[in-house]
């Protein structure tokens, strides 16, 4: 052959064919080693994505990750991985995309640009049979996912307590949501517990159990926390026989736990969190500031109509029995 011939200048035809042989042999090698690539890793798989994220969110290995299974999401070839870090402090979540071929992992939210930027919290924020005070049907809601014992949930109540209503009668209804922090709060879930209880008999009263508990917060502990409550429902002619019962048969727990599961799946991971027609914002926020934010709200649904509550129609829950 050509290449046999070419090799074979000044070597007998044996010794060109077994070097022809060998060359080609060692270039088959050479192509393949140069064209391999180390195997592919995929997002899809848990412990590959939690050893990425470790890096990616600087998570000490003390530190426990929940990685959920994947589910579809709005974002067309991207699934959303549902994942939980539990800290000393709590549970936070952290929300993922991973595309369905494992190869891309994106953090973050997704909007449409034909729908509400926040369409999918509006829709996780559920608001039937919860307290309320200010406008049925208004352009703005607030949902508050909030602590009786947060130091900071003491001081974002009395700001809407005390502005909501004087400076927006008629545009805003804001929703109370229980979302106590048992890790650190002891007594901040048997207060969440009376005050549905309370909310349940004599709804009229909740607001008034709301201001009291976080007006006498220093003052309130895990063990005179009920005495102090009925004490307080004595004043107000609330029936505390029939509360008694219900704050120790825990009968409202399972509305607490509901709201809870509601905080996470909205990716709450403190508090006061608050939802305003869907944005989320976590802190004690400035009455300044938090009103700038109500302000656009109401000006952007006059042209977009996409949150705020459809109708009027106020549901009372039933007596504990």
């Amino acid at each position: 052959s050509r290449l046999v011939s070419t090799l074979g200048a000044g070597m007998s035809a044996d010794a060109a064919r077994r070097s022809a042989c060998a060359t080609s042999v060692l270039c088959v090698f050479a192509l393949l080693a140069a064209g391999a690539e180390p195997a592919r890793k995929s997002a899809l798989d848990k412990p590959t994505l939690e050893a990425y994220l470790r890096q990616v969110e600087l998570l000490p290995d003390d530190l426990k990750v929940q990685i959920g299974d994947p589910k579809p999401s709005q974002f067309g070839e991207f699934l959303e991985v549902p994942i939980e870090v539990t800290t000393p402090q709590g549970v936070y979540p952290i929300r993922y995309f991973v595309s369905k071929d494992g190869q891309k992992v994106v953090k973050g939210s997704i909007f449409d640009i034909n729908k509400n930027p926040f369409e999918a919290e509006l829709k996780k924020v559920k608001t039937d049979l919860q307290p309320s005070f200010g406008a049925p049907g208004a352009p703005v809601v607030i949902a508050v996912f909030t602590d009786f014992e947060c130091p900071n949930c003491r001081e974002e109540a009395k700001v809407l307590r005390d502005n909501v209503q004087k400076e927006f009668p008629n545009e805003v209804r804001v929703y109370y949501k229980d979302f106590p922090l048992d890790h650190i709060h002891p007594w901040a879930r048997p207060a969440a517990i009376a005050g549905r209880c309370i909310f349940r008999a004599t709804p009229a009263a909740f607001w008034d159990y709301h201001d009291w508990v976080f007006e006498h917060q220093p003052e309130l502990n895990a063990d005179n926390l009920k005495d102090k409550v009925l004490e307080w429902a004595g004043d107000k002619n609330v029936d505390t026989l029939q509360l008694s019962r219900c704050i120790d048969s825990k009968s409202t727990e399972k509305e607490v736990d509901r709201s809870v599961a509601e905080g996470r799946s909205l990716q709450v991971s403190g508090t006061p969190t608050m939802f305003i027609n869907g944005r989320q914002m976590t802190g004690a926020i400035p009455w300044v500031n938090l009103s700038q934010v109500i302000k656009r709200e109401i000006e952007y649904q006059k042209t977009a109509s996409n949150a705020g509550e459809k109708c009027c129609e106020v549901k009372l829950p039933s007596l504990v029995k």
